[in-house]
């Protein structure tokens, strides 16, 4: 039979076509060319078994111990435990107030799909509208932890809002095991990981695993795509000058599509996701490769093919960006633009939103403080050593890919090209362009200061840096590899060793530190409404205050202390007019025209001593209201009316025709909204 085979065979393979045959010699004489790889010695493998489980130990430990950390802070500071549930609510502050909120409200839900549906319809949390609070705040972690929290039969070991901030807690530490893991991988050594997550502690102030992270991070964050965005951007830069292989690009960007796509199907059809920059910028780039022609690479032609490629995709995106917007139906984000045109000096406004939102310390520019407690961790020093030296061999390796020099398949140690790395490549541009931010809009530092401890700890703890660096300053006296191996592995120590000589102490009284938070006229203000108020009672005032009365109280109020919807703002808006100065008749009209029967004033906001110029609640609103002009410094009144929460507080006529104060304390002033006017004096 053997015999018989061998001529068919043989007779097959002559009828091939002349090509397939030279393909097919040429496979098997590589295949007969290639060593047989030899059997690595047990030793070798159980120090490789060692390291991978040394290092997957000290990540899983350091997330854990951050969030046991987190924990024994957050006790600490408000004593959590020993406080009544009204106490404990009135520490979730702003927008984490409404957060919270909507998770006891699932759990009160009779099932979770009644949960769902009253979220996805809710009529009870901001009068005269009806929301999707699933959608416009991407609650997919509160329903996911309220799921959690009845099927693991925690309801009867545990209270909720301690299930909950443990959740927060626990996707702290899962962050800092991310980072570790992150520093170790770049590097080849878990010393990078754990001088990473000290330093982050110190400044806290595969296709299918990476489709389903980019989703899920999509899901929930409704800022997601910005961030990603940048993502591609620093992807496509990547691309465009051949430093890492295009495939691999491109099948990122499917996954930006798909993740996309099924994030507008799966939430609600969120039309921000069809006109966000990262749609249109994707889209863009997979139109520009199809009309990519093929050029030997190095060539003149070459050359100007990437330039004109790289002006396709800029002229794409912005065109397709602009299509989207006029035939998708949006009205997602329109103020962040005007914020940005008054942000960058492109415009000047006297909009009271606009300049509420520029006085918002979250996005303003970093303070000094900032810099210089990056600084005296030795982060921020180290940072810009990496930065420096990994962008400076990037762009040696540029300008070797444009003049026609293809990569190395393999890089050494001796080589001292750590811009050959085409990871280290994208972690730079990436870091970049979120620094570059973080300079503008100091909320992003959240983002972008775990970036810098991961960047630096890689850095300090990588041979190559040092051999790169070595091989510029042309080091002969000592043998520059074992040098570089040596301040590898010295380095991070002694600065490892420093951080805990200085910082730990500072950890440790921290935590032995009792801090007290006392707030004893909202907590008092909470009870007054819960035992006095309507059920079907409305109530009106800062947003920051309605995000704590809706928590607490679940009583209806009439703003809420989110940004990313228009209607609300311009709510905000009109609500803040209460410390503006106006006649009770216009606040009387604003008020009942969302419905609302009590009106809250508060004291600070109202004789609020602000300590950045102009920013004060009062003087937005005397400027948007033009009832005072600043020129050259001389403050010129127009308004004939004195300021409302003032006045209102005399109780004299016209206030109480329109107000009948019912309670007041120290910080809260509560006005009942007269259904009947009375104009007598």
């Amino acid at each position: 039979m053997a015999e018989e085979e061998g001529p068919t065979i043989e007779l097959h393979q002559r009828k091939k076509p002349k090509s397939s045959e030279n393909k097919e010699s040429a496979k098997e004489e590589k295949i007969n060319n290639t060593a047989i790889p030899e059997r690595v010695p047990k030793h070798i493998l159980f120090q490789r078994f060692a390291k991978i489980f040394i290092g997957c130990l000290a990540a899983v430990t350091s997330g854990m111990m951050y969030a046991l950390y987190l924990s024994a802070y957050h006790e600490r500071k408000f004593w959590f435990s020993n406080r009544q549930e009204l106490e404990r609510e009135i520490t979730f502050q702003g927008d984490s107030a409404i957060y919270y909120s909507y998770y006891k409200d699932m759990l009160k839900a009779p099932s979770f799909e009644r949960g769902v549906y009253e979220l996805t319809h809710n009529n009870k949390t901001v009068s005269l509208k009806t929301i999707n609070a699933v959608q416009q705040m991407s609650l997919y972690p509160e329903l996911i932890a309220s799921v959690l929290y009845q099927a693991t039969g925690s309801n009867e070991i545990i209270e909720p809002v301690y299930f909950y901030i443990g959740i927060v807690f626990g996707l702290q530490g899962i962050y800092v095991t991310a980072l570790f893991v992150t520093s170790w991988l770049m590097s080849g050594t878990w010393l990078a990981g754990m001088l990473t997550v000290a330093w982050f502690i110190i400044n806290r102030f595969c296709y299918l695993l990476m489709s389903a992270s980019t989703y899920t991070f999509m899901m929930m964050w409704e800022y997601s795509h910005y961030l990603l965005f940048l993502q591609a951007i620093s992807l496509f830069l990547l691309d465009s000058f051949s430093l890492e292989q295009s495939e691999k690009v491109h099948e990122v960007y499917k996954i930006y599509i798909f993740s996309l796509f099924l994030g507008y199907l799966l939430q609600f059809e969120n039309s921000a996701l069809l006109v966000s920059p990262l749609l249109s910028f994707v889209i863009a780039l997979m139109l520009a490769k199809c009309l990519q022609l093929n050029v030997k690479k190095g060539t003149f032609v070459a050359k100007i093919m990437k330039v004109i490629n790289f002006y396709l995709v800029c002229t794409l995106t912005v065109t397709l960006n602009i299509i989207m917007k006029m035939f998708v139906p949006h009205k997602e984000n329109g103020h962040m633009l005007k914020f940005l045109e008054v942000k960058f000096g492109l415009n000047m406004t006297k909009n009271f939103t606009m300049n509420w939102l520029l006085c918002q310390e979250s996005l303003q520019a970093p303070s000094q403080e900032f810099f210089l407690r990056l600084t005296q961790s030795s982060l921020l020093p180290f940072y810009i050593l990496v930065l420096i030296t990994c962008f400076l061999s990037m762009i040696q390796v540029i300008f070797r890919r444009i003049n026609g020099k293809s990569l190395k398949e393999t890089i050494t140690l001796e080589d001292g090209q750590i811009g050959e790395r085409p990871e280290i490549i994208y972690h730079v541009i990436h870091t970049i362009l979120l620094g570059s931010l973080a300079m503008i809009i100091e909320g992003v530092k959240y983002l972008w200061t775990p970036y810098v401890c991961m960047l630096a700890a890689f850095g300090v703890c990588s041979p190559e840096l040092w051999m790169t660096l070595f091989k510029w300053l042309r080091l002969r006296t000592v043998h520059p590899v074992l040098l570089a191996l040596i301040l590898s592995m010295a380095v991070p120590t002694i600065i490892g060793l420093s951080l805990w000589k200085e910082f730990f102490p500072r950890l440790m009284t921290e935590l032995m530190e009792l801090q007290e938070f006392y707030d004893p006229d909202t907590v008092e203000l909470m009870t007054w409404i819960k035992r006095q108020a309507p059920v079907a009672a409305v109530f009106a005032g800062s947003p920051q205050l309605m995000g704590v009365i809706k928590l607490c109280t679940g009583w209806m109020v009439t703003s809420l202390p989110l940004y990313n919807d228009d209607d609300l703002l311009k709510r905000n808006e009109n609500i803040y007019q209460i410390y503006s100065k106006r006649s009770a008749e216009d606040i009387y009209k604003i008020l009942t025209s969302y419905k609302a029967n009590y009106l809250i004033v508060e004291d600070a906001i109202c004789n609020e001593v602000g300590t950045v110029r102009g920013c004060r609640v009062k003087d937005l609103l005397d400027i948007a209201n033009g009832h005072v002009v600043c020129e050259e410094g001389d403050k010129i009144t127009y308004s004939k009316h004195g300021r409302f929460c003032h006045e209102v507080k005399i109780n004299y006529s016209p206030y109480v025709n329109y107000f009948t104060r019912v309670y007041w304390n120290r910080s809260y002033f509560v006005y009942k909204i007269n259904t009947v006017i009375s104009f007598q004096s």
